[in-house]
């Protein structure tokens, strides 16, 4: 009630709401002493202290309910935050890597909790996007396990080269027809795939056991590597075999498209790899499968193809690419010509 305080209009006390006493025109509560505090009623004492203990109860068998309730129930998957929102699990290598190692061309802001950088996670276009995974326990207690993958709206190549539906008189009214062009491009989105896994990942990995029905097509007819089962992790980047050494895995992977030398002992190699995108490519052409009833007594793929080259490739290709392609030759030259007319009546564009 001294000094400082005997002046109202120099000092503030908002907030401090545990303080007592002071000059009148403070309007802070009266101060109570530790004396009268003892002479209080202990009743409201025994009333919270007894409330804390209702409520400590309850939450004892709150707990014992929810944790016998969490052993007779499915699990929530591990992947995921409180609302269910999948998230993605990154290193601090993906992070560098995504950002160019933080690089301050990369950074977006800065503040007293952080900073924040833009970057490009490494995510290949001709790979299936692993979205999210799931281990859990389904409803009769067993472990359940899952990988989610994005949905690939076409399909398998698989279905668009030996589709039975394509076979009819006129396949160029088929749905499930690959020109050339696409084929080609098909070829060339596997290649980048096997490019990016032999020799742009951070470690190389061979997929060995590549084949149409592991080639999925995305709504743009972008061809994406998928079903990684089967993939090894080479620690030494090596595409070599190695002939006398023996495998310590088993030959594992699709008969018609493993590579031979694997039969001979040769250890994983990304060659392997190599051997069964050429069969696949003889496949896209020719639209005959490896296993094919026609293929024995020393005949394959390779070799049917082999004496066909180079006079008689007509022979060898897939009879309905022959027939679209052949329908492209005439309609295409149509279209042109109709066009050309069309720009020369209507606003005389065309020039020779």
């Amino acid at each position: 009630m001294k000094g400082v305080f005997e002046n109202i209009s120099a000092l503030s006390v908002t907030g401090n709401s545990r303080i007592c006493g002071g000059i009148p025109s403070l309007r802070l509560p009266k101060c109570v002493s530790k004396h009268s505090k003892q002479g209080l009623s202990s009743r409201p004492k025994i009333i919270i202290s007894a409330a804390c203990g209702v409520v400590g109860l309850s939450f004892a068998i709150l707990f014992v309910i929810l944790y016998r309730s969490r052993k007779t129930r499915p699990l929530k998957s591990t992947s995921g935050s409180s609302l269910g929102v999948s998230l993605l699990k990154l290193s601090y290598r993906d992070l560098l890597k995504a950002t160019d190692g933080f690089s301050a061309a990369n950074l977006i802001g800065a503040g007293s909790f952080g900073s924040v950088y833009k970057g490009i996670l490494d995510q290949h276009r001709n790979l299936v996007k692993l979205l999210t995974a799931c281990s859990s326990i389904d409803f009769q207690g067993n472990d359940f396990k899952a990988l989610v993958y994005d949905f690939m709206v076409n399909g398998s190549l698989e279905e668009w080269l030996h589709n039975s539906a394509q076979r009819g008189d006129n396949p160029t009214n088929s749905q499930k027809n690959l020109v050339l062009i696409q084929r080609v491009n098909i070829a060339i989105d596997i290649a980048c795939a096997l490019d990016y896994l032999h020799n742009r990942s951070h470690m190389p990995i061979v997929r060995c056991d590549l084949k149409p029905s592991n080639i999925l097509l995305d709504g743009d007819m972008t061809a994406c590597v998928g079903d990684f089962g089967l993939a090894r992790f080479l620690p030494e980047a090596s595409c070599s075999f190695l002939v006398h050494e023996s495998s310590s895995n088993a030959i594992k992977g699709s008969k018609g498209y493993t590579a031979p030398k694997y039969g001979m002992g040769s250890k994983v190699s990304t060659y392997g790899d190599l051997y069964s995108y050429g069969i696949l490519l003889l496949e896209m052409i020719t639209s005959k499968r490896p296993t094919n009833d026609m293929f024995k007594d020393g005949m394959d793929l390779r070799n049917f193809v082999m004496m066909a080259l180079p006079e008689r490739v007509e022979e060898i290709c897939d009879p309905v690419l022959v027939q679209i392609e052949e329908a492209a030759a005439v309609l295409i030259p149509e279209v042109i010509g109709g066009i050309k007319s069309q720009m020369i009546k209507d606003k005389g564009l065309w020039s020779a």
